[in-house]
C-alpha cells in the first residue's frame, strides 16, 4: 500500500478527520490544511512522515502520517495511521472551550416554567 499515492483530502477523510471527502477538500482549499506551514492543494500526494496543520471545527490538529490510508475504516483503526502531535496548549484550549460550549438547549428545569410551576404561581396567586 505504501507504493500508491494518496491525495491528502483522501486520506484526511479516510482517517476521520473530516466526514465527507469534499469537506476535507473544502479544507484544503479554503486553507485549512498547512504542511511545513505552506498552504497545499487537495490533490498533493501524502508521504508517509511529514506533519501536517489540520484546522476542524471543533480543533486544530497537528498530525504525523504513520501509513498510507485509501479507504475509509472504523475509528479504532484508523487512529493507527496517523499521530496526534497537537502541542498541549492547544489541548487545554480545547477542552476549556468545550466546557463552555453551548449547544442552545436549555437545562432541564431551567428557563420557562413547567406545568407544575404554573399551576403553583396560579394557586399562588388566587390566594
Amino acid at each position: 500500500m505504501e507504493k500508491e499515492k494518496i491525495r491528502i483530502d483522501k486520506y484526511l477523510w479516510s482517517i476521520r478527520l473530516f466526514k465527507t471527502r469534499s469537506q476535507a477538500a473544502d479544507a484544503c482549499d479554503n486553507g485549512k490544511v498547512k504542511l511545513k506551514g505552506d498552504n497545499i492543494k487537495a490533490s498533493k500526494p501524502v508521504v508517509v512522515g511529514d506533519e501536517y496543520e489540520v484546522k476542524t471545527e471543533g480543533k486544530r490538529w497537528v498530525i504525523k502520517v504513520m501509513a498510507l490510508l485509501g479507504h475509509r475504516v472504523q475509528y479504532s483503526e484508523a487512529i493507527t495511521y496517523y499521530s496526534d502531535i497537537t502541542p498541549a496548549d492547544e489541548l487545554d484550549r480545547i477542552t476549556f472551550q468545550a466546557a463552555t460550549f453551548n449547544t442552545g438547549k436549555r437545562q432541564s428545569k431551567v428557563g420557562r416554567p413547567t406545568k407544575k410551576d404554573k399551576r403553583d404561581i396560579d394557586g399562588f396567586m388566587d390566594f
